[in-house]
Order: structure tokens, then C-alpha cells, then sequence
């Protein structure tokens, strides 16, 4: 491994624990009270708005909420899929309830059952993230799941959902980190 892999997926490290920190260092009534400010960002954007479906992830320690959401697209006749871990792959499956369509899965996350796979290849995905730069590049979690899977489906459209505290002017990245079409935070959105 070069001496450049080995500084960015130190930097990169760095900034998880950074970004950990300050997810929990706000109350789960700011936490919400932002998610639902990101969420009126994500229904007045014409990608949203355009979709038929929605794959989103269910939210996690603090992360940007998403079943207010998720319920506005199910209002809205939308069909809606979240991931499931299988392995090293990541795969979605529609539900149409939080109680009979989810159960614990991988790190502790809601997952769905593996009852009705989502095939859809113009979907909206809404992605999550643990920190972002100005120009979209994207630190995950680390586990690649997001880039292995818009890989093998490169049609879809990207919108990755963030605090305005994990947005930096720039972040360390690898050249097969896939950067999503858009950010949007509770106060702005980057193009």
C-alpha cells in the first residue's frame, strides 16, 4: 500500500471519529427538528418529485432521520425501498410498513425482510454518509457498500442527506468513491 492510500484512509478515519463525536453531541430533538428541515429540502427537489421510487436508508445514531420521509413518499404514491446487508453486498427490498416489512439486521440497523426485491433502475437513492466537501465527494462508513452497489447500477439518481456539521470545504477520497448528483442539508443544497 502506498504511503498516499495510507494517509487518506487515515484522514478518513480521523473524520469518522470527528463527525461521531458531534452527531452525538446534539439531542435527539435537534437531530429531528434538522432531519425535518432536510426533508423539505428533499420534497421541493424536482429529482424527488420526478421519482417513482424511492430507496432510502433507515437511519442510524443520529443520522439525518428519514421515516417522516419515507411516509411522505408512501402519502405521495411512491413506492419506497431501503438495504439490506447481505455479506459484502448491499441489496434493497420495497416495504410499504415500518412494523411488518422491517426487522433488526446488520450493525444494528433496520433492515427489511427479503420478501419483495426492488428492481427498479431510475429510482431516486437517498444515501447517507458520514461527511461531505463542497464539490460532493463522500466519506462513508467504510465499508463500500454504496459504491459496489451504484456501480452495478449506474442509473440512479444520487442524493445523499447531511447535517450542515458534516460538510467540509474538502475530504479526503479515492478515485472509486461515487460522488451522489446532490447534498442536501437542513440549509442548503450542493450541485
Amino acid at each position: 500500500m502506498q504511503k498516499k492510500d495510507i494517509d487518506t484512509r487515515q484522514q478518513k478515519k480521523e473524520l469518522r471519529r470527528e463527525i461521531s463525536r458531534l452527531r452525538k453531541a446534539h439531542t435527539d430533538e435537534e437531530i429531528h427538528r434538522m432531519s425535518l428541515a432536510v426533508k423539505e429540502q428533499v420534497l421541493g427537489l424536482m429529482e424527488y418529485q420526478r421519482a417513482e421510487t424511492l430507496y432510502a436508508y433507515m437511519d442510524y445514531k443520529h443520522e439525518v432521520k428519514t421515516r417522516d420521509l419515507i411516509r411522505c413518499a408512501w402519502a405521495q404514491g411512491k413506492k419506497v425501498a431501503v438495504p439490506k446487508v447481505l455479506g459484502q453486498e448491499m441489496r434493497f427490498f420495497y416495504i410499504t410498513s415500518f412494523e411488518a416489512d422491517l426487522e433488526e439486521g446488520s450493525f444494528g440497523i433496520q433492515e427489511p425482510k427479503e420478501d419483495a426485491p426492488a428492481g427498479d433502475e431510475d429510482a431516486l437513492l437517498l444515501m447517507p454518509g458520514v461527511v461531505f466537501d463542497l464539490q460532493r465527494h463522500r466519506v462513508g462508513y467504510g465499508g463500500g457498500f454504496y459504491d459496489r452497489f451504484l456501480e452495478q447500477h449506474p442509473g440512479l439518481t444520487t442524493v445523499a442527506l447531511a447535517f450542515e456539521f458534516q460538510v467540509r470545504e474538502e475530504v479526503p477520497f479515492e478515485e472509486f468513491d461515487i460522488r451522489p448528483a446532490k447534498v442536501v442539508t437542513e440549509r442548503r443544497i450542493l450541485t
